[in-house]
């Protein structure tokens, strides 16, 4: 059984970790904003050395942002950890954790995108459930408000303690609006309906949920910090490519897809998420869903497409190592 931290209440401290990128440096407002909205909520804000830091393009030294998350975890005044932007190297801390110690101290993780990285890694070598959603500056720090069903997604998962049935959200949105010129406090972003659910292949299947984003997951496929998927309900989501205004390549995840499939991850899992892509037009979209259903031909499980995970918002919050449920004739998503 993972180690399920405890539920937060207000009150409570959050600490703000900068694990990866160092965005809080180079956009400060979308920081200052989650934590009014959070301060706002009732929750006290704790910072740490590197939360605001900028070194290229992660936010310190791997060594510093390793000591940071173990400071965070190891605070007795801390219940739960929310990071502030996901990145591309949250792997070269990973070294310096002392995950025996993070067991010894359970607290709620919260975050996406790069994050994942952290997630399985808690995951496998600290036995620790973590939580895939919202991050500081994306979500928490959308102007004027976070969206309301991410919020509700958000306390459904970390404050009730109780998600149930996921029911798809009503509008969303991949607009991008410029931080770094402020552009973000002129307007809110604008949001389009959302379809739904769709179903690449139909049945049903109940299992612990894991995954994160495709991309990131990539770094740890065949070490230590990859986690049992035997039996599993796989999710993934597909991030921004180098061009920040474009989805990634459809060329690249088609091959991380094979190496899903080349690593034996297919083999074990008994049903597949996929999140809704960022930055996709109706042709690439069609064009994934084909990658998607070329690279598990041989396979049965069930396809649920088009869920609020990941680079789009609105986002839910998935407890890593949840139980999952899904049935499309019922057109289901439920984490119990």
């Amino acid at each position: 059984m993972l180690i399920k931290p405890n539920k937060l209440e207000i009150g409570d401290t959050i600490a703000v970790i900068s694990p990866s990128a160092g965005l809080a440096a180079l956009a400060p407002h979308r920081l200052d904003n989650a934590i009014k909205f959070l301060k706002g909520q009732g929750y006290r804000i704790k910072e740490y050395p590197t939360t605001r830091k900028n070194n290229g393009w992660e936010a310190a030294p791997a060594e510093e942002r390793a000591k940071d998350i173990m400071s965070a975890f190891l605070d007795k005044d801390v219940k739960a950890i929310i990071c502030t932007i996901g990145g591309n190297t949250l792997n070269k801390t990973l070294k310096y954790l002392d995950f025996e110690k993070i067991k010894q101290n359970p607290k709620i993780l919260c975050g996406y995108s790069d994050i994942s990285v952290l997630h399985y890694a808690l995951h496998a070598k600290a036995n620790l459930m973590s939580y895939y959603g919202p991050c500081m500056m994306v979500q928490f720090g959308e102007y004027p408000k976070p969206l309301d069903y991410t919020i509700e997604y958000f306390n459904k998962a970390l404050v009730d303690g109780n998600i149930g049935r996921i029911n798809a959200s009503e509008k969303w949105t991949d607009e991008i609006l410029n931080w770094f010129a402020k552009e973000d406090l002129e307007r809110s972003r604008k949001l389009k309906k959302n379809i739904g659910y769709q179903w690449l292949r139909e049945g049903s299947a109940d299992g612990k949920i894991i995954g994160g984003c495709l991309h990131s997951l990539m770094h740890l496929i065949g070490t230590e910090y990859w986690p049992n998927h035997q039996e599993k309900i796989l999710f993934i989501e597909i991030p921004e490519g180098e061009d920040f205004a474009k989805g990634e390549s459809l060329a690249e995840v088609d091959a991380q897809l094979a190496d899903f499939e080349i690593a034996g991850i297919f083999k074990g899992i008994k049903g597949l998420i996929i999140g809704r892509p960022f930055k996709y037009s109706e042709e690439e979209s069609e064009k994934f869903k084909k990658i998607v259903l070329d690279n598990t031909k041989d396979y049965h499980f069930p396809i649920l497409y088009g869920v609020d995970i990941g680079h789009t918002d609105p986002i839910i919050t998935i407890p890593l190592g949840a139980e999952c449920r899904i049935n499309s004739t019922k057109n289901l998503f439920e984490l119990v």
